[in-house]
Parts: C-alpha cells; structure tokens; sequence
C-alpha cells in the first residue's frame, strides 16, 4: 500500500501524540492549511505551472461534468467547460459556469463560531478552542444519556475520501450509532429498489443510453431544468426517438416529448402497474429474458389482474386508449431505457414506483444492452459516493452492518477493533429528528446540508432544534438557516478548495483538485475530521488517512469482491488521465479513456441466484390528499437550472441570481385563478396544516386545474409539506400535500 507522509513529518507526530490543544507549538490552523492538498498526488496548484490549465468534475450536480481551470499564478481565475470529456462534452449549465464565483462571496464562513451560553450570540473562536468544545460538548452529552445520544446528519455535497472519514471517525472513533445523509432526501428510494431487484445499489446504465434509445420514457424527470447537460444527450439522439414523460405537470422536458402524459398526482404506480398488464395481454413480453434471468413473474402476473385499462383510467386520468398506445410503445420498442427522478424517489410509495419501473425493464428483456435499463438519475454530485462509503446506509464499500464477516474485512483492513464497528445500521434521518422529541437525540452534528431549510415541514424541525443540548454546523457558509441555529459553527472548505473524488450519476469516479486557497481559517472537510479525531483521542485509529489519497487507497481494498470493485483503479493519475473511471472495475482490469460502460451485460445479475426479483405491492392512497378545506395538490420541484437545492451557493452569484425569479411563486392553472379572482403577479396567502406563506402568483398552463407548483428552492416551501414518508427507504414525500389559497390586497 503507498504510504503517504505529511509535509512537515514533526507536526504530523505531535498530532499523533497530542491530547489537548495547549501542547502545539505555533499556530494549529497554519499548519493545517500547510498542509491542506500538499500531498504531491501532482494535481494541486503549487504542482502545477503557475498560469496552467486542469481540469476537475463540477461540485453541483451529479452529471459530473469535466471543467477546464485556468489559473493565474497558482489560484483559478476562470473555468471553461472540458471539451473532450465523454460527460458533457464542452457543455455546461449555468451552475457550472459560475461555479468559482460563489467561492467569492463575502459571506463564507472563515473562521470557527461558538456560541458559550444559550441566548448569546455566535462569537469567532479559535480551532483549538473549537475542537475542544465539540469534543467535550458531545463527550458529555453521551456520558449523561448514552451513546447514542449523538447524530449526525451528512452530505452528498463533500468528496468521497471525506464521508469515508466522518463516517468512520464518527461511529468507529466516537461511538456514535446513528448517523444518516441528506441523500436520505433525493437517492434511498433508488438504493432501496435496486437492493430488493437487483441484490445490490446499482444503477446500471452509461449516459451514452441516452442516444441508444427508440423510446425513452421519463418518469417525474424534468431532466431539461435538473439535469440540463444530460438531456443534451438526448438531444444527440440520432434515432428520432419516442419520448415519453409521466407527470402531472407539463414541464420543460414534457413540451420537448412526443407525449406527455399528465396523469393524476401521485397515481403513477396504478399507471405503471397497468402498462404492464397490458404489456402481458399483448404478448409484448420477453420471454426467455423473464425465464431466464429473473424470478417471481408468476407472483406479479398474478398481482397485475386486477390493474385493467379501466382501472388505470379511472385512477389516473389518462384515457385506456392512451395507455394502450404507451404500452405498445413500450412493448413493442427495440432499445427501451426508463428514466426516473425525484417525483418517483419522493412518494409515499417510492420504492414500490420506482420497482414498477424496473419490472416494465426487466418484462421487456430492456436492460444490459445499449439503449436500454431502469435507470434512476442521481442528485447531489457525490450521492452515488455518499451510498458507497458514508457509513450511514451501509458499512464501507457497500458492506453491511449486521454481517459479521463484513464487520471483519473492514476492521482488518483499517486496523481497528472489530468491536468499534456497530452490529446494526443507523435510524434514517426522520427516525433520527424525531428522536429529538422524544429526548433520544441529544446532540446533532451537521455536516454541508441545510436541514431548517429542506427538511420536510420547516417549522417542526426548527423547533426540534432548539431542545437539543448541542448543535454543531460544518459549512462553507455561516449564515445558511441551519448555521444560525447552532452551538458550533465549522467553518469549510468547498469545491475548488480541497482534492479528493465524486462519483457520479453513471457510476464514473473524477477528481476534484485545489485550485483556490479556502479564506480565512476555513479548512477542508477532511483536515476538519483529522483534527476533531484526534482531539477526540482516536487519531491512532487513523493514523494512514493522511491525505484524500491514501484513503482513496484504503477505500479502494475495501471494495475488492463487491459489485462496487474498484482495486482496478491504481490512484488518482489513473482516474485523471482516463476522464473518470466507472465502477466496476477489478484488479487486472483496465478501461480506454473515456469509455462507457453499463452493468448487466452477460444477464447476471447482484443476488445469490444471478436473477433479477421482480417486487410488487398494492397501491395505496396518499397520506394527505385535497379536500373542502385544502383543495389543492401542492406539488413541488426544480423551478430553473441556474438554482441549487437551498440556493445556499447559487444566490451568492449575481449572475446566477438574475435568471431566476428572487421571492417566492406559485404556478396556478388559469381557470383556478379566474375562479379566486387571483390575476398574474398579484400576492397569494399559501396555506396548509403545517403553515402559511405568501407567494406571487404565475398563471401557467404548466399545471392542471386542481393543482399548484412551488419551487423547491425557496424557503417558504418547505413550511407546507407534509411529513410523511416511504416505509422502505424512509424517503420524505415533498411532492404531493393539500393546499388552499386566497388572494391578498392587490397593490
């Protein structure tokens, strides 16, 4: 294994040893940032010519693409998309462009927060003081209420090398139990559905699927505003292709299909469970596919009776001879991929949705060839890394928890006693916040997400908040809503400041490289948990995680025999200099540049049979649905691509912020606004059970009578959803709650 040493080998000893702060000669912050990305990998500045150019995968979204960096006497003073890279090609959205910018902004938070006593205010502190806070806050929360008293609550946002970091610090090192991502909120609908069918988390499609297809079908996608860069491979489709997408809104992306379908909110498992039904009375199945390589046809032929052509139009709106013609399509298609995003993922029955849409895959023999899969299009930029190795889901590399010999290889790997890794996975994040009431969570650490902003019924959560013991924020920002409510506030290094990797949404490993110095005492993520570990007293634990590399090379091992086998990938110039590396990837293996490939090829699929499972359940109503009272759908979703989730980086560039509307709005259907009297513009009071907002109304043809669209983004928002969630990925459903408005004064 290559060893990698600290560039000053004294300090890096007296860390090993150091059990307080006060025994540090100098200052502790400089020689971090000393430090910080100096690992000679030859992919930082100071490696680099002063006025070179590299390249490094975008920090937004999960495309992934390829930015070309331009530096200026070591620090990026622009970027341009990369050209060559098979991801996007020369292309990127407006995020990409302005992804520097929001370095800039005056307010990063540059030096560390404590707040000494409840009711004063967040005072600048030094690391010392701060890493001994933290350390003695959380050591005596656990010893008054126990071990698992203390949470956290992760990221998609920060490389792979860092979650692997705070996920074994926090439960190997501080005992914590529970401990869950924010990818909880966007990906473990697709996690949960591709363990149950295919035996492991494995999205198995190459965007090159993209321009393979005759018939695309996208279901509660707007991949034009979430995924801009991807839907320009669809537009590369040389095969004139149908494009078929199910939402109830008509959207960017449904106004560039062939047909859109704008079913009933939240019918699209009835719907699903109908095209299949159809698929088998026409005969329009695969059937040596289905014998060969799957199990449990019998038991859905079986469930499907009852989903008629009359039964999904009644449910959903759509009229039985529209369902029969997309069921032709889809049955009688030669390279059929079905794509889905967080309109399935964000349900009351998620799982069961997006398994629809893998048994339609599975039925039609469509998957494992090009142009073909069930493929669920990933979030956050490193979402995919965050499943892998965050230590929240799954135990490191895609490990179990509850498997001993699993627990074994990865304590021996590490060297660490096998007694540190816990026998049973963390509660999921709502699991988590609602220990909070019932005084089970005692302290919170928060790490590069905005919970009092996305978190699912805002005030509720604020709330919670404010009856823990202890509060700690890691952010690039001190004044997200989050940040302002905590005890503690880190401050981060971003995207551009600090190396290590992401995987994106295809399964493709790039690199991110310091190409800017973090301002002032921000250190990165990864220097964060070092240091923290070793306050903690549990730096002997971690003694080879010297730098993102090395435990990119540890990580690496851990995968070796997994679905996820990387031992292929030999270091970071490897990944470089082939414009990513997809997984798999095993040992004497080796992959041409730029290369696409899907998983499922040879039909073999991740459970002890090699058979896919197809999985089905009944279709249940929606926890909340209109009323008298409520009588509107709330729906909710990507308002425009040049926003990002909390708008916590996007509003930090001025141009950024002039592409999109600055305050709240709400598309209303015409007919429902002439029925309120509500005209363009005019102020609108949004009520649910959960709160009240005020919005502009935007008249739009995009929703249907008896529905409103809310952005995401903005922080109103989420004072309205309703808590409920999936019962197998415990995913929150943001996308369908009852809603009422009335109009305010006109001005």
């Amino acid at each position: 294994m290559i060893r990698f040493k600290f560039a000053q080998t004294k300090f890096r000893d007296k860390l090993l040893r150091a059990t307080k702060f006060r025994n540090f000669d100098g200052s502790l912050t400089q020689q971090l940032r000393k430090t910080q990305g100096a690992f000679g990998t030859g992919l930082q500045p100071h490696a680099l010519a002063p006025d070179a150019t590299t390249n490094a995968i975008c920090g937004f979204c999960a495309t992934g693409c390829s930015l070309s960096l331009h530096l200026r006497e070591g620090q990026a003073v622009n970027l341009t998309p990369d050209p060559d890279h098979p991801v996007n090609y020369g292309m990127a959205c407006p995020k990409g462009w302005e992804a520097l910018t929001v370095l800039d902004a005056p307010n990063r938070a540059t030096t560390p927060l404590m707040r000494r006593d409840r009711g004063q205010a967040l005072e600048p502190c030094t690391w010392e003081e701060a890493a001994h806070f933290f350390c003695e806050r959380m050591k005596l929360t656990q010893a008054r209420f126990g071990k698992e008293s203390a949470a956290f609550i992760s990221t998609g946002q920060i490389c792979l090398e860092e979650m692997a970091f705070l996920g074994a610090f926090a439960k190997f090192g501080m005992g914590i139990l529970h401990g869950d991502g924010n990818t909880r909120q966007c990906m473990a609908t697709a996690v949960m559905a591709y363990k149950e069918s295919f035996g492991f988390d494995s999205p198995p499609y190459t965007y090159g699927d993209f321009q393979e297809s005759d018939v695309l079908v996208f279901v509660g996608s707007n991949l034009c505003i979430s995924h801009p860069i991807m839907w320009e491979h669809v537009e590369k489709n040389p095969h004139q292709p149908k494009i078929i997408v199910l939402d109830p809104r008509r959207t960017e992306t449904a106004m560039a299909a062939t047909h859109h379908v704008p079913l009933r909110p939240k019918s699209d498992l009835t719907l699903l469970y109908c095209l299949a039904r159809e698929i088998l009375q026409q005969g329009w199945q695969d059937k040596d596919f289905i014998q060969a390589h799957t199990e449990g046809f019998a038991g859905l032929a079986t469930h499907l009776e009852e989903f008629t052509l009359e039964h999904g139009e009644e449910a959903s709106g759509i009229p039985a001879a529209e369902i029969q013609e997309l069921a032709r399509l889809i049955g009688q298609g030669k390279r059929v991929s079905f794509w889905w995003t967080m309109g399935v993922n964000q349900s009351h029955q998620a799982t069961r949705t997006a398994q629809a849409i893998i048994n339609l895959a599975l039925l039609t023999g469509n998957i494992g060839r090009p142009g073909t899969g069930a493929n669920s299009i990933t979030g956050q930029c490193n979402a995919m890394g965050s499943r892998l190795f965050s230590n929240t889901t799954n135990l490191l590399g895609g490990h179990r928890f509850e498997e001993p010999a699993h627990r074994e290889k990865v304590a021996s790997l590490l060297g660490i006693p096998i007694e540190r890794i816990p026998t049973q996975v963390s509660l999921p994040y709502h699991k988590i916040m609602e220990g909070i009431d019932t005084g089970d969570t005692k302290a919170l650490w928060v790490i590069a997400t905005n919970p009092a902003h996305s978190w699912i019924n805002q005030n509720e959560i604020r709330e919670r908040f404010d009856k823990l013991e202890f509060l700690v924020v890691q952010d690039m920002y001190a004044d997200t809503e989050t940040a302002e409510l905590a005890d503690l506030v880190l401050p981060a290094a971003s995207w551009g400041e600090k190396e290590g990797s992401f995987i994106n949404s295809e399964r493709r490993i790039g690199l991110v490289k310091q190409v800017r110095t973090a301002p002032g005492q921000a250190l990165s993520d990864f220097r964060i948990f070092q240091l923290l570990a070793h306050e903690w007293g549990c730096g002997e634990f971690f003694a080879e995680w010297d730098s993102p590399e090395s435990v990119f090379q540890l990580l690496k091992e851990l995968t070796r025999g997994q679905p996820c086998d990387i031992t292929g990938i030999r270091d970071y110039h490897h990944v470089d200099t082939k414009s990513g590396i997809q997984w798999p990837l095993p040992e004497g293996s080796d992959v041409e540049e730029g290369s696409q490939r899907r998983l499922f090829a040879d039909g073999k699929f991740f459970r002890p049979n090699g058979k896919a499972q197809f999985v089905f359940d009944r279709s249940r109503p929606g926890p909340e649905t209109p009323d008298p009272e409520y009588p509107f759908y709330l729906l909710t979703g990507r308002g425009t691509s040049a926003q990002w989730h909390t708008q916590t980086r996007t509003r930090n560039s001025r141009i950024l912020r002039s592409l999109y509307p600055q305050d709240a709005y709400i598309e209303i259907n015409a007919a429902d606004a002439e029925a309120l009297d509500i005209e363009e513009g005019q102020a609108v009071r949004v009520d649910s059970r959960r709160g009240s907002v005020t919005a502009a109304a935007l008249l739009s043809p995009a929703v249907t009578e008896g529905s409103v669209f809310l952005p995401m983004h903005y922080v109103e928002t989420n004072q309205l959803t309703h808590s409920s969630f999936d019962p197998h990925s415990h995913q929150p459903n943001y996308k369908a709650g009852a809603v009422r408005l009335t109009a305010l004064a006109r001005a």
